[in-house]
């Protein structure tokens, strides 16, 4: 059998190129971490569109309290995949990323869950919601959050308050109007409001989306107007009308 040597001298040098770009690759995405230690740790936590829990300090006495802050450690013995899933394991964080980089420094990269309201019910539950629907712990209050209270359990707080807290977190003008949100013994609505001096009536919690609209428009052409303190009660549970009820004047 004749051996072409050409065509085998070809397939050795490409399979000779693979190899080396596979090393390169490596080399390039693995720092040299042999008498390397880590001289930094980066901590950013992506904002989103309310104030979260979380800060550099507490991510860092997190690590710390689990004994993987990798500060002033081989970089060789630094585990990035470890503090990833621990970070995970914290009620606050939605996502975690950590990897190492050229010069013996470490970057942690989180996102956080959202909180956007917080329950306080009759029945003694305190905790906030996420915008994904799930419970966290009573923790450092955000003053800009909605307060929800009245007669809530947790379904309820899921799947009505849910939908309602995202709906009101991406409207500027809700998050700096309401203050308060009353669940009524029925399971129907009632706002407290930042100004003014009277009580909002929504109803049940359908077409919550066509209530504010039309409650919104009669903030801003109606009570602009007549006066933010001209009315104690203002009803939009029903479609295409607003009910007022004066305040009365005291002798």
């Amino acid at each position: 059998m004749t051996v072409n040597w050409k065509k085998t001298a070809v397939v050795v040098l490409d399979i000779a190129i693979a190899v080396y770009l596979v090393l390169a690759i490596t080399a390039f995405n693995k720092p040299d971490e042999l008498g390397t230690v880590c001289s930094e740790v980066k901590i950013d936590i992506q904002r989103d569109l309310t104030d979260g829990f979380l800060n550099a300090e507490e991510v860092k006495k997190f690590l710390e309290h689990n004994k993987i802050y990798p500060l002033a450690k081989p970089m060789s013995e630094i585990d990035t995949r470890r503090i990833e899933d621990v970070l995970r394991q914290s009620p606050f964080v939605e996502t975690a990323e950590c990897y190492k980089t050229q010069g013996g420094n470490i970057r942690i990269t989180l996102t956080q869950k959202t909180p956007i309201i917080r329950v306080i019910a009759d029945n003694g539950d305190d905790y906030y919601i996420d915008n994904h629907g799930s419970m966290m712990s009573n923790s450092r209050y955000p003053s800009n959050l909605i307060i929800a209270t009245g007669h809530i359990n947790k379904q309820f707080a899921k799947k009505v308050l849910t939908p309602i807290g995202n709906m009101l977190v991406k409207n500027e003008f809700w998050q700096n109007q309401i203050e308060q949100i009353n669940v009524l013994p029925d399971g129907t609505l009632e706002i407290v409001p930042r100004v003014g001096e009277h009580i909002i009536y929504l109803g049940s919690p359908a077409n919550m989306e066509k209530k504010l609209e039309r409650l919104e428009k009669f903030y801003r052409y109606g009570l602009s107007e007549a006066g933010w303190n001209k009315y104690s009660y203002i009803s939009v549970e029903f479609d295409n009308q607003i009910i007022c009820k004066k305040k009365q004047k005291h002798i």
